[in-house]
């Protein structure tokens, strides 16, 4: 037997040519992804590993700086592990949420807790502002018009700081007063001495006075007069007096007793002591104050009211302040150049042999300035005519 030679058909010897062909032609396709997958897996491994490298940031609170060295990657995972806690309110230059990287600066304002008491409500607000005057602009808070604020706009804000606004209101409004007329004694040579005649009849005045009311948070607060303007002149009451000598009666025998006449002379002679004559009347006086210092005052002056010490009101050609140890309340007094006043008012600049006159205008009594003058106390009954 001969030996069996296998059958080599021309379509086997074919194929395998054919897949070695497509070998040839495929493998550096398959060689180039498969560097560019290494590369790309290389490179993330890389950056992951740089990620968790060390990583040094800038961390600023309140102004203090401070370096961190770090792993994390995040900025709440740095501060969760530092143990810095953060409130809603505080301002941060970067988020939560935001990756870090090496030699980041990140600034932290943290916000400062106070109380605001404004229209009758008390808050409790957060700022990051260092003024109180910035954190109510940032809140949109406002002060309008004549409105306070405590503390001030430029003080600090620190923690637990109570503040209050109160809202100011002013209102001016109209008051009338009545003036009250003088009564001035004339000498009148056609009348008898003894003869007293009205020559004219006295008539109060009418004056709009114009106060300012101050209102705070709806409450008044003060008041004071801003301004003034006469709607009806006051007219002064004109008293005559006679001064024309009195005929002279008939000669008559009048037997008197000499004692009886002595008595009389003498009590007229002491009486006279003290007994003077000014602007037609004739008045007793207690005692005479040479040199007294005269100064004047107006309720329209800062601080001053129209009520007096004694309970009256301030009534110009009238009023005066004394010091009650020289002057008792309620004496009337003469004053040389000025008439009749009544001790109505004390000061304390009012001591001694010092008097205030009072005056409606300021600048009547700024005008009046300081002047020395004798006067007569005379006592708590105004004197009449005879």
């Amino acid at each position: 037997m001969g030996v069996f030679q296998p059958e080599v058909s021309h379509d086997s010897q074919s194929s395998s040519r054919s897949f070695a062909l497509r070998w040839k032609q495929v493998n550096p396709r398959v060689l180039s992804l498969a560097g560019v997958l290494s590369i790309v897996i290389a490179l993330l491994i890389l950056l992951y590993v740089h990620g968790q490298s060390n990583k040094e940031i800038i961390l600023v609170i309140d102004g203090k700086v401070q370096t961190l060295e770090t792993r994390e990657a995040l900025l709440s995972d740095v501060l969760a592990k530092e143990q810095i806690s953060l409130q809603p309110q505080d301002e941060l230059s970067i988020g939560l949420s935001d990756e870090i990287q090496d030699g980041d600066r990140v600034v932290i304002n943290t916000a400062q807790k106070f109380s605001l008491t404004a229209d009758g409500e008390t808050k409790t607000l957060f700022t990051t502002e260092d003024t109180i005057g910035q954190a109510i602009d940032k809140l949109g808070i406002s002060l309008d018009g004549y409105d306070k604020i405590y503390p001030s706009l430029n003080t600090t804000v620190s923690a637990d700081m109570e503040i209050k606004i109160v809202r100011i209101n002013k209102q001016v409004v109209e008051r009338t007063t009545s003036l009250p007329f003088r009564v001035i004694k004339t000498a009148d040579p056609s009348l008898t001495k003894g003869t007293v005649r009205v020559a004219q009849a006295g008539k109060p005045g009418v004056m709009i006075q114009h106060i300012e009311k101050i209102y705070q948070d709806g409450e008044l607060a003060s008041m004071r007069m801003v301004g003034k303007e006469v709607q009806t002149i006051t007219k002064d009451k004109i008293i005559a007096i006679g001064t024309k000598p009195l005929p002279k009666p008939a000669v008559a025998a009048v037997t008197t007793s000499k004692s009886a006449t002595t008595s009389k002379s003498s009590k007229v002679s002491a009486k006279s002591n003290n007994v003077i004559s000014k602007a037609g009347v004739d008045f007793e006086y207690k005692k005479m104050i040479k040199n007294v210092s005269m100064t004047a005052y107006s309720s329209e002056e800062p601080g001053i009211g129209t009520r007096t010490a004694s309970g009256t009101r301030v009534t110009e050609g009238r009023t005066i302040a004394v010091d009650p140890d020289v002057i008792p309340i309620g004496w009337w007094v003469y004053i040389e150049g000025l008439g009749f006043r009544r001790a109505e008012d004390t000061g304390g600049a009012i001591k001694g042999n010092k008097v205030d006159v009072y005056y409606d205008s300021l600048s009547h009594a700024r005008n009046f300035g300081r002047k020395s003058r004798t006067i007569y106390v005379i006592g708590p009954v105004k004197p009449e005519l005879n």
